[in-house]
């Protein structure tokens, strides 16, 4: 599977498994599972092995996240309580999921090769890519009111509008494998590529400029939009990095030798805060200053990617934990 050959590559783990009944369901919320220091735990009550990967805010005040491992799109309220309603099969893959401009969610499906498109009651579309075993990963919304997405397999970046009429960008590395994507402040869309140890930009007429990582072993994962420009996790390098619109990269090293940094966002405190697969939650403020908040269970629940939520706290999914994960973001 896609994920699991981009992941092995940046010495990450992903699980999938098909799990559950294809029906939509809601479980009564039960008590948070661990509070330890800022991180708060919800499980997710109506899965087993979920395996929550991408997180989004959604027009409902709720979080919605992407269920890799049963086929699932999941929506959990503020208060924890989940509700879960099924993509067209348990093995679709999907994997990162965003708000749209016409106010529904939007995830990528990496097995099945398709985006998909939920509302917030729960109606389901799916749009095939042309490219076949294109491999959809990233996805994010663009200045022009399309979604922008990676196709890590077909080595492309695409573009769909919320009528699902497709175009497609081929990127000039060979086997870069572009992973990540997200809206920059100039006008244009920026992402990862996990094989090439490079930054990609394009703007909405599908031009593309790359820049590489100063490292020979980096792997850059996720990308966000921030303080001074994109920000980057690049787990080779066991650093955070920030790279200006001209291709400028600043480089703040991890204070954790260990560090497996991986999702990031801009959080509502205005500072970046990214996961770390050993265990832990970051923030890093512009001048590089890193805080870490400990996750219960450490690398054993697989902190992936997370999101500013309506509460205004950072919410994470643990990709092997089977749980949401909350951490306040109040100004220290």
């Amino acid at each position: 599977m896609l994920e699991t050959t981009l992941l092995r590559r940046s010495g990450r783990r992903l699980v999938t498994a098909s799990v559950g009944a294809l029906i939509a369901m809601t479980a009564a919320v039960g008590p948070a599972r661990a509070d330890v220091g800022d991180v708060t735990e919800y499980p997710i009550t109506t899965r087993a092995d979920s395996g929550p990967a991408g997180i989004t805010s959604g027009p409902d005040h709720a979080l919605w996240f992407a269920e890799s491992g049963a086929g699932r799109i999941g929506r959990m309220a503020v208060d924890g309580t989940v509700t879960d309603f099924p993509t067209s099969g348990p093995d679709t893959g999907p994997t990162e999921i965003t708000q749209g401009p016409d106010r529904a969610l939007w995830f990528t499906e990496v097995t099945a090769g398709r985006i998909g498109r939920i509302t917030t009651s729960g109606r389901l579309a799916e749009f095939r890519i042309p490219t076949a075993d294109s491999g959809p990963s990233g996805i994010a919304p663009g200045p022009d009111r399309a979604l922008w997405f990676t196709e890590a397999n077909g080595n492309k970046i695409g573009r769909v509008t919320t009528s699902g009429r497709f175009s497609e960008y081929p990127v000039p590395t060979p086997n870069a494998y572009p992973y990540s994507i997200a809206a920059g402040g100039d006008g244009a869309l920026w992402f990862t590529e996990l094989g090439s140890g490079k930054i990609g930009r394009i703007t909405t007429s599908g031009r593309i400029t790359e820049f590489r990582l100063p490292g020979d072993s980096d792997f850059p994962d996720d990308i966000a939009a921030g303080p001074g420009g994109m920000w980057i996790t690049a787990s080779g390098s066991n650093s955070v990095d920030r790279i200006s619109s001209t291709g400028r990269v600043t480089r703040f090293a991890l204070p954790d030798p260990d560090s497996l940094p991986s999702g990031i966002t801009r959080g509502p405190d205005g500072r970046i805060w990214y996961t770390d697969q050993s265990g832990r939650i970051g923030r890093i403020s512009a001048n590089g200053r890193v805080a870490t908040f400990p996750v219960p269970g450490g690398a054993d629940k697989v902190p992936f990617r997370l999101t500013t939520g309506p509460d205004r706290g950072v919410w994470f999914t643990e990709l092997i934990g089977n749980a949401l994960g909350r951490v306040q973001a109040l100004p220290r």
